[in-house]
């Protein structure tokens, strides 16, 4: 207790503030209000952030993306099909070594897309596209495709097969970009949009369906949605265009025998253990066998004729019971990078070819992964996806390696990467490679192209309308004059006024 006399009166903090200021050497005046001044760009603060500013760094994760992930498949194969190789011809390394063969030529198909200029490739976009739907007809006629395991949809040529319908997923999403590129200007309707993008798209999923593979024409289905969501379809329209093609997938899926098997087990499982969900639940056992570092690369039970289709469609079962939880994420981690990469690309691309076929790729690839991952980790039905450039599959690696090398193509063309690349800083990996310089996409210069092409319609439509006009001017003055003008005579005696009557005839006849 204090006694009155020792009591402070207590100092407010507002009459005390200007005191401590004062004593702290600082003044007690009020600061002036801060100046419009635009902060300075702030400086990456990792090693990861300064290098993902470099202007080609979008191309280096795409080539090392596709380098890890072509590396793992090659070994992932070997490993799961080992055993069925040496059951069904002797060698361990047949499907390895076709598979390596295939990765061969993807890595040519790789260098050959990255050197494609823009303009070759839309040029020939159109033709390649009907070129895919006449092997799809070819592949259909017997004597000609071959029919594996329930679907005819391969040429076997000296060994090696050949699937149309993933050559068909490249030219559909080339084509439609190159479609939806040049007609979101110049035809801004929705009608423009979609035609003749929808009609040649279900031409080609009728073609597929007969076959019939429903794993393709899911892909299809998902490029061609890609292709109208980045080119800015209205979200109603989108929203149902999604909901007619889920219903129609679900109709596909319960009118065949098997895929009517694998929808109810997949909705009820355990109905069928040993017939339609037996692959489904090896996969299960084999994911669970592995735990978090898996039983060691090459050391897999289920492959031993446990799990059907260990080295295509279940390959990523091997994978979690070889290298387990941690190499399981790992692949997961190398598709979320490539969506990180494909989107920064498309996002980054000035070209709206570009930007649609980058995002187009980019939806594709990892929607196919997501797929094939879902059904073996039991989240989705079967559907005979494969998992890109992992699953064994030659042509199905080769296409994809050929999509991988467009998207390092485009990333190569981001403005950044044109001024860099044209200084004459390609780096070491560009000059061993001898790669072309991009060219700078000029909107300007796209713009007059397109202005151009505006203008000679127009002037078409205008030529045909003058034309149309004369055409039906002149009918209408044969038609006159067979009738003898307006007073109803006919031409032949108008002529005998004229001979005979000299300027009266003539003036009758004007009459």
């Amino acid at each position: 207790m204090t006694s009155a006399g020792s009591r402070t009166r207590r100092v407010p903090d507002r009459q005390r503030a200007p005191a401590r200021t004062a004593a702290a050497g600082v003044s007690s005046r009020a600061p002036s209000a801060p100046r419009t001044r635009k902060p300075p760009p702030r400086a990456p603060r990792t090693r990861i952030g300064t290098w993902l500013s470099r202007p080609l760094a979008s191309f280096h994760l795409v080539v090392t993306i596709a380098a890890l992930l072509t590396v793992l498949g090659l070994v992932m194969v070997l490993s799961s099909s080992s055993v069925e190789a040496y059951a069904s011809d002797g060698s361990a390394y047949t499907l390895f070594t076709r598979q390596v063969l295939f990765a061969g030529l993807g890595v040519v198909l790789f260098y050959v897309a990255l050197q494609l200029p823009i303009r070759m490739m839309r040029r020939s976009s159109f033709l390649a596209f009907a070129s895919t739907i006449i092997l799809l007809v070819l592949v259909l006629i017997p004597g000609i495709g071959t029919k594996s395991q329930g679907t005819r949809g391969w040429f076997v040529v000296a060994g090696f097969s050949l699937q149309p319908s993933e050559l068909a997923k490249i030219a559909l999403a080339v084509w439609g970009a190159h479609i939806l590129a040049s007609r979101r200007r110049d035809i801004p309707s929705v009608g423009g949009m979609l035609v003749p993008l929808i009609p040649a798209t279900l031409v080609a999923l009728v073609l597929i369906l007969l076959q019939p593979d429903l794993g393709t024409t899911v892909s299809l289905a998902i490029i061609v949605l890609a292709l109208l969501w980045f080119a800015g379809l209205p979200l109603k329209l989108f929203i149902a265009i999604v909901g007619t093609g889920l219903v129609g997938t679900v109709i596909l899926a319960l009118t065949a025998g098997y895929r009517s098997a694998r929808m109810r087990e997949f909705f009820n499982p355990g109905t069928d253990p040993q017939g339609a969900g037996y692959q489904s639940r090896q996969a299960m056992y084999s994911l669970a066998d592995g735990g978090i570092l898996g039983r060691g690369l090459g050391q897999s039970r289920a492959k031993w004729s446990y799990l059907p289709n260990a080295h295509n469609d279940f390959i990523f079962a091997i994978i979690g019971e070889e290298l387990g939880y941690l190499g399981g994420a790992a692949v997961l981690g190398l598709f979320g990078l490539f969506v990180y990469t494909g989107l920064r690309v498309s996002a980054r691309s000035v070209d709206p070819f570009l930007r649609l076929l980058t995002g187009t790729a980019t939806v594709w690839i990892t929607g196919q992964a997501f797929i094939n991952v879902g059904y073996v980790i039991g989240l989705l039905p079967v559907t005979g996806l494969q998992l890109p450039l992992v699953s064994a599959g030659g042509t199905s690696t080769a296409t994809t390696l050929f999509m991988f090398g467009l998207v390092a193509n485009a990333a190569r063309h981001e403005p950044e990467a044109v001024a860099a690349l044209n200084s004459g800083q390609d780096g070491r990996f560009g000059r061993l490679l001898r790669l072309r310089k991009p060219d700078a996409y000029s909107p300007m210069r796209a713009e007059a192209v397109r202005a151009e092409a505006v203008r000679r319609a127009e002037a078409d439509r205008r030529a045909g309308r003058e034309a149309a006009a004369r055409t039906r001017s002149v009918s209408y003055e044969k038609g006159r004059s067979a009738r003898g003008g307006k007073g109803g005579k006919p031409e032949r005696g108008v002529r005998q006024q004229r001979s005979s009557g000299g300027r009266a005839g003539e003036r009758g006849f004007r009459r």
